[in-house]
């Protein structure tokens, strides 16, 4: 009933940039919080970027500075500007967005996509 569409990963040199895209479709009544979280190898998934109903958004010590998280309304769609990455970004990158049907609220998972920043 509700699917995320993920797009925006690939390879990049160290000081490049990606920008993430995630899109959900289906029928809902409410999107309400959307967030962006990585999993390295060997590492515990780790929150990126929340960006709140409001508008709000909030980043790991990491990334701040150099990502940038934003949401469309119309189109349902979560965005990740990154900037400046680094080696240390490569992760397997995950949407989340928590979504109301009726009077159940739920988080729904991307797939995922691979960045590598690498020389």
């Amino acid at each position: 009933q509700v699917q995320l569409a993920e797009s925006g990963g690939g390879l990049v040199q160290p000081g490049g940039s990606l920008r993430l895209s995630c899109a959900a479709s289906g029928r809902f009544s409410s999107i309400y919080d959307m967030g962006w979280y990585r999993q390295a190898p060997g590492k515990q998934r780790e929150t990126v970027a929340v960006i709140t109903t409001g508008g709000s958004p909030n980043y790991a010590d990491s990334v701040k500075g150099r990502f940038t998280i934003s949401r469309d309304n119309t189109n349902n769609t979560v965005y990740l500007q990154m900037n400046s990455l680094k080696p240390e970004d490569t992760a397997v990158y995950y949407c989340n967005v928590k979504i109301r049907i009726r009077v159940i609220i739920s988080d729904y998972w991307g797939q995922g996509t691979q960045v590598t920043v690498s020389a």
